[in-house]
Formats: C-alpha cells, sequence, structure tokens
C-alpha cells in the first residue's frame, strides 16, 4: 500500500509496527518512528501522547476482534464445516497480515504494563464468538455440544498453532500447506461434534 495515501494516524502506527517488529520496543524512538512515517514527532505526540498509546492504538487498530464480530454477526450460514472453513480463512488471513504486531506483542509485552490484558480482549472475543456459535448450532439440532466453551477454545488453539508455525510460509513444515491444514482440522472437528 502506498504510504503516501494514508492518513497521518495509520502512517504513524504502520511505521512504529514496522519499527517495533525489527528492533523492539526499547530500540525504537518516538523521534524514528515519526521519522519512518514521514512526520514530526510533534505530530505523533499530538495524535497519540506516547510510544505506548501509539503501539496500543496500533494494536486495537489492526487486530482480528472487529472483523470476526462482523464475520459472526453478518456471514454465518449455520452450516458448521463451512462457517468453520470461514472462521479458519478470515482467522489466518487477519493473522497473517498482523504477523509483525502478533510478535511484538509476544516479545514485548512484559516491557508493556497493561498490554498484555489488551492483547488478551482479542482472543477471548473470539472464544465468545465461537462459544455462542456453538450454542446455536446445538441449539438448531446442527452439533453435539458437551463443552462449548471447551470446545471452542480447542479449535482456537490448533488454529493459532498453525499460525505461529507460521504454516503460510511453508518454511517449518515443508509438505504441510496451510489450507490443508484448515481443511482438514475443519473436517475432523465437524465430524467429531456432527449430529
Amino acid at each position: 500500500m502506498d504510504d503516501s495515501k494514508l492518513g497521518v494516524s495509520d502512517r504513524l502506527l504502520l511505521a512504529a509496527i514496522n519499527l517495533i517488529s525489527e528492533k523492539g520496543y526499547n530500540g525504537v524512538t518516538t523521534q524514528k518512528i515519526a521519522a519512518a512515517a514521514g512526520l514530526s514527532e510533534k505530530t505523533l505526540f499530538r495524535h497519540f501522547g506516547s510510544k505506548q498509546k501509539l503501539l496500543e492504538s496500533a494494536f486495537d487498530r489492526f487486530h482480528y476482534a472487529e472483523e470476526m464480530r462482523k464475520f459472526f454477526e453478518e456471514k454465518l450460514v449455520w452450516e458448521l464445516e463451512i462457517d468453520l472453513l470461514t472462521v479458519c480463512r478470515t482467522y489466518h488471513e487477519i493473522m497473517n497480515r498482523n504477523r509483525k504486531l502478533i510478535q511484538i506483542s509476544t516479545k514485548d509485552e512484559a516491557q508493556l504494563p497493561g498490554f498484555k490484558e489488551r492483547i488478551l480482549q482479542h482472543p477471548l472475543q473470539l472464544l465468545e464468538f465461537l462459544t455462542d456459535y456453538f450454542i446455536g448450532m446445538a441449539e438448531k439440532g446442527k452439533m453435539i455440544c458437551t463443552n462449548p466453551r471447551i470446545q471452542a477454545f480447542t479449535f482456537m488453539m490448533s488454529q493459532y498453532g498453525a499460525f505461529v508455525n507460521d504454516l503460510e510460509s511453508g518454511k517449518n513444515y515443508p509438505n504441510i500447506e496451510l489450507e490443508t491444514f484448515m481443511q482438514e482440522s475443519v473436517k475432523i472437528f465437524a465430524r467429531a461434534f456432527s449430529t
């Protein structure tokens, strides 16, 4: 994307993500972030107030909870295998697009007060969306739901494991493609919990 067409805030957010993912939170100054965005440090402070608030805003702006909420509100077809495969594809698309931000969150969370709680908001929201979906599927008689929260968590963790192991790049597991993994994991899960 052409950064010159982005608004001031997005230019600062993307510059922060790129620099902090490369050099770590403490390895980057607000001056360097502003310069990378083609802006002044004063502009950064006027928009965000501090480096931590800038990073928190980046996380809120680019992470997945809002996109996943829209999916669960607007795109469900109430067929387990179809919906779960779409959840997987949406999740991996967002997570891979935001890989640098995820790396920052896991690498620098200890240095940022309150950041771990902010990071957990997104998977916790996804857990709620999936849990509610499984309950809805059980109510429709389309799924066996013995413990919907644990079932949702188990499904999420399998997808998170695929993301962490970077199946999209094919480097860590050269003979396992992300799309094949998603299809197979959804089939296994759907088969196990179908009525």
